[in-house]
């Protein structure tokens, strides 16, 4: 009774601070409840991403940001307990994860996030949330237009090569987004420039993005305008967008981008409403034969304010995760952990 004592005073306090700023919208009443909010960071949660453990799922953990100059990457356990605070980082922004990149003959799980404040994106080593890049390595470079924010990584799935696709807070069209192949040079992870790509509407910003690393796509928020889909390998040579979609519906910002998978091609893609705190949900796999078609399945209230970043899994979690879950930040300096079985009720229920 306690935790859940201390969970609806958190929540009460979320939505009063809430309501007393008119520029944020309050929880709606049919939201759906967070299964775990995380404790509280020091300064400006902003993105999280999950790490799934290779033997025991349910000592997953999940990265999120405390985005200031005098911020950290967090490591939560799957009760909102904070494992690991990572060295200090100059306003680290978004992050992702991936696994098994090649290090002095092992391979290595990773985070990299965005530290703004330096015009680098930084790597650490999973799970012990340790630097891995010799401080850092510039993004931009030669660009007027560089403060790193959105960071995504696709694992190509002929020969496991890892890139990190990185956006910032402006830049031009058609090169807004620049791909990076990660590799090692000894123990010291390495990066290298080898696209540049991604139309901008030039309304906002780009901060939001995701992949799919099986489906081979690029999605990401092109804010205020639209949700903008690429191919993911740069091998391809191929920047044509393939599909912009989720152009209407949304109050303000379409801001945190998060996949889930039910299948090798099949699932949800959820993006933050942010303004109305509310996830709106299209078929990972499209519709009507055609794979760029995305109709809006459903839109589900979250007890979440103001979201910029999520992610999700469908991996058995175990407890109360058997079915995985859906992360997202929310203002108050935390996370809320969702179990997947209350979002898809919802879903479940939209398109009935």
């Amino acid at each position: 009774m306690k935790n859940i004592s201390a969970l609806t005073f958190l929540l009460f306090t979320l939505l009063c601070i809430a309501c007393k700023d008119d520029k944020l919208a309050p929880v709606a009443k049919n939201a759906v409840k967070p299964t775990v909010v995380t404790k509280a960071l020091p300064h400006d949660t902003d993105d999280p991403s999950i790490w799934i453990h290779p033997t025991d799922s349910s000592k997953s953990i999940i990265i999120g940001t405390d985005k200031d100059t005098d911020g950290a990457l967090y490591a939560f356990d799957l009760n909102g307990k904070i494992l690991k605070k990572s060295i200090p980082l100059k306003r680290p922004n978004n992050v992702d994860i991936a696994y098994g990149l090649l290090i002095d003959g092992k391979k290595i799980d990773i985070a990299v996030t965005t530290e703004r404040e330096s015009d680098k994106i930084r790597i650490f080593s999973l799970p012990n949330l340790e630097p891995i890049d010799n401080g850092g390595i510039p993004v931009f470079e030669g660009e007027t237009l560089r403060d790193p924010m959105g960071v995504a990584l696709y694992t190509r799935p002929s020969d496991k090569k890892i890139f990190a696709v990185v956006g910032r807070k402006s830049g031009p069209s058609g090169s807004y987004l620049w791909q990076y192949e990660l590799s090692a040079s000894g123990k010291t992870a390495t990066a290298k420039v080898v696209r540049k790509f991604g139309a901008y509407s030039g309304k906002k910003e780009i901060e939001a993005i995701a992949i799919d690393n099986e489906l081979g796509t690029i999605l990401y928020c092109d804010e205020q305008f639209g949700i903008r889909k690429y191919k993911a390998d740069p091998a391809l040579k191929d920047n044509k967008e393939l599909a912009l979609f989720g152009k209407t519906g949304f109050k303000a910002d379409n801001e945190g981008i998060a996949i889930y998978k039910k299948t090798d091609s099949t699932g949800y893609i959820l993006v933050s409403n942010q303004q109305a705190n509310t996830f709106m949900v299209y078929p990972r796999e499209g519709a009507n034969g055609n794979p760029n078609e995305y109709p809006l399945l459903a839109e589900i209230p979250t007890s979440t304010i103001e979201c910029d970043g999520a992610d999700a899994t469908s991996a058995n979690l175990g407890g109360k995760f058997k079915n995985g879950l859906l992360v997202a930040m929310s203002n108050g300096m935390t996370f809320h952990y969702y179990t997947w079985d209350l979002m898809q009720q919802r879903i479940d229920k939209a398109r009935k």
